[in-house]
């Protein structure tokens, strides 16, 4: 089995042996591949539960993008801009 997770905040190559060596404590994971440029985690493994690996990439730092999570972080800019007036 193999998940597919887009991460914000991943940026070097320390970012993704932070989520190797995070994500290695689950159950079920045999192998992990950090894509750094385009923000890309592979996980490959037995039942794996993805789930729990957005949640301890949250906890490492690395929070799943999602398509209202850019919605938000434009909301909360707009929100900022007519704050001032």
């Amino acid at each position: 089995m193999e998940q597919v997770i887009l991460a914000s905040n991943i940026k070097c190559s320390g970012c993704a042996k932070t989520i190797q060596e995070g994500l290695t404590t689950l159950a079920g994971v045999q192998q992990i591949t950090v894509d750094v440029p385009e923000g890309k985690v592979t996980v490959t493994g037995d039942n794996l539960q993805r789930s729990a690996l957005t949640q301890k990439l949250a906890e490492l730092g690395y929070p799943e993008k999602t398509a209202t999570s850019g919605l938000v972080n434009i909301m909360q800019k707009a929100k900022g801009l007519f704050a001032g007036k």
